[in-house]
């Protein structure tokens, strides 16, 4: 009787995510390599430290990083970009490592210390231009007016709240690419309540249930 090898299987269902996701979202051999750096110290830490979704672990190339990557093509023209709420690093250290044959920069705003330690501990490895910022977004956000060009957001918020914290950097001329789910009429219908929004909306490259909310402007509406 022939053994099936556990370790094999899971090596194939990676190498064909992997495969699936370089499709949807082309990238250099040098930045699949270092994307694979990552991977596979997300898998490492995340055994400890709980980074991401186990159940999206086994899609992890198309879940995570094709999902992060194709945000670069919302603003195309953006070297600077803010990450809210980074987590384990998507999509701010997918973007790191994309911009960094841009040369471009990333800053990662993230309040838990742990994670924290293992996004600086990946830009390390994985040489990306990212600098790390352990804070609460309402703190800092502000300070990023005049030094971004672009800001993301992943799984973070309603949009409501999201242009709150963005408003000023909205305001002066900065983009905002938030990919959102199956959610995103409803949370524009709640958001028109208080906000006039420049915004147009763009179906996901890796989920058909999910899009990506570029948005060029946001006035807060009169009380």
């Amino acid at each position: 009787m022939q053994r099936h090898d556990p370790v094999s299987s899971v090596d194939k269902t990676d190498n064909s995510d992997r495969l699936h996701a370089f499709r949807l979202t082309p990238v250099s051999r040098e930045t699949q390599e270092r994307l694979a750096i990552l991977v596979a110290e997300l898998k490492r830490w995340q055994q400890a430290k709980n980074l991401v979704s186990g159940a999206t672990l086994d899609a992890v190339w198309t879940r995570h990083v094709a999902d992060s990557l194709q945000l670069l093509d919302h603003a195309p023209q953006a070297r600077r970009w803010l990450d809210l709420g980074s987590g384990g690093g998507f999509p701010g250290l997918v973007l790191g490592i994309r911009l960094a044959e841009l040369g471009g920069h990333i800053d990662l705003v993230e309040s838990n210390a742990r994670k924290c330690a293992f996004l600086r501990h990946a830009a390390r490895l994985t040489g990306s231009p990212v600098t790390v910022h352990n804070a609460r977004i309402e703190d800092v956000v502000d300070g990023f007016v005049g030094k971004v060009e672009a800001v993301t957001a992943r799984a973070l918020a309603p949009l409501p709240l999201l242009l709150d914290w963005c408003k000023e950097l909205l305001r002066t001329g900065v983009t905002g690419v938030f990919p959102k789910g199956q959610h995103l009429e409803a949370e524009l219908t709640a958001a028109a309540k208080y906000w006039k929004i420049q915004a147009t909306t763009f179906p996901s490259l890796t989920d058909s249930a999910a899009a990506i909310l570029v948005i060029g402007g946001a006035e807060k509406r009169a009380d």
